[in-house]
């Protein structure tokens, strides 16, 4: 007679589903797309970075599986990963569910500064800098802004409008660079860079943004107590012995720097960072000891899917921004409901 499944046995294999699920969907991102690759070759050319093998395959599929795949699933890892930590952290920051990366105006910052490189024709390094630099000044704009504002009220309440009103100012920017572009060369390309797509990217840009996410993620992690402590409000956190203006201000630097590093190099890609934590906390529970981790591995995992989907459903490749708005939207509608019906934990 079949017995239920202890608690404790329940935990361990919710631990151990997601590392598995990422590795199971890394090797198999492998072996989809136009070019065909077994598996097997796959592990093969893997093997022989490492061991001498005979060869069995083609310079053609090395060439695949090494310089186009490899950079582009370690990138969709690494961006899924940095936007669902983020939109984890604000979360619990600012305990509302509907909180995502983008609250302080760091997608706008980014989106202004990449439009702003492209329309003075600089090189895909240069557009990735200004994007980045973009982002990291519309965050200390929207702080700096909040913490002389702040005093005056709720420091919460003040952050948010503040980062939603620097959010509209670089966005008008950005929309004046849209007007002021050529319709025929620069428009196109503003255009595709704010769908998102990582199409474009190479080892290089992965490892440099694997710096700042890497730095980012590890101090987020090692911050999880801390946010579950912040996540029951400022005056109980206080009792406990935590300085709420300075953890918050920590995790506004880390959750900015991850997400202004991955829209370097994708471009703003959106609801990743709304959707990812709330399935997270589905699958573990709201403590941020295990909703930290399992919204960055799951995130990997989420993007990495989306972009399997968007280079194989149709011929013309689709930016990633729109397939996760398509699969987004339904599940923020979800949200809402689920929200207003039961409350969030």
């Amino acid at each position: 007679m079949l017995t239920a499944v202890p608690p404790a046995v329940k935990e361990k294999l919710k631990v151990w589903l997601l590392p598995v699920l990422l590795v199971t969907t890394f090797f198999g991102s492998f072996i989809i797309g136009g070019y065909p690759i077994s598996l097997r070759d796959v592990l093969l050319i893997f093997c022989a970075r490492i061991v001498d093998l005979p060869q069995y395959w083609t310079e053609d599929m090395e060439t695949v599986v090494l310089r186009i795949r490899l950079p582009r699933i370690l990138a969709a890892m690494l961006v899924g990963a940095a936007l669902s930590a983020s939109g984890a952290a604000y979360q619990g920051m600012f305990k509302n569910p509907m909180v995502s990366p983008g609250l302080l105006g760091v997608s706008a910052g980014a989106s202004l500064g990449a439009a702003l490189a492209i329309l003075l024709s600089c090189g895909i390094v240069g557009i990735q800098f200004a994007s980045f630099a973009g982002g990291m000044l519309a965050v200390a704009l929207t702080y700096f802004i909040s913490a002389w504002l702040g005093k005056r009220g709720d420091t919460t309440l003040v952050l948010i409008l503040t980062g939603i009103i620097v959010g509209m100012l670089f966005t008008s920017f950005l929309s004046l660079i849209k007007y002021a572009a050529d319709p025929y060369t620069k428009l196109p390309a503003i255009t595709y860079w704010l769908m998102g797509s990582l199409a474009a990217v190479n080892g290089r840009d992965v490892g440099v943004a694997l710096w700042p996410v890497g730095l980012g993620l590890c101090l987020l992690l090692l911050l999880r107590w801390n946010l579950n402590v912040l996540s029951f409000g400022d005056e109980e956190a206080k009792a406990l012995g935590v300085n709420t203006a300075r953890l918050r201000m920590l995790v506004i630097i880390c959750a900015t720097l991850v997400t202004a590093s991955a829209v370097a190099i994708s471009g703003v890609i959106g609801l990743v960072g709304l959707i990812v934590p709330h399935l997270a906390r589905l699958l573990v529970g709201p403590d941020y000891q295990r909703l930290l981790p399992a919204a960055t591995l799951l995130g990997s995992v989420f993007l990495l899917v989306v972009d399997n989907l968007a280079r194989t459903l149709y011929a013309v490749e689709i930016p990633l921004g729109i397939l996760t708005s398509l699969i987004g939207a339904p599940f923020f509608l979800y949200l809402l409901i689920n929200t207003r019906t039961k409350g969030w934990a």
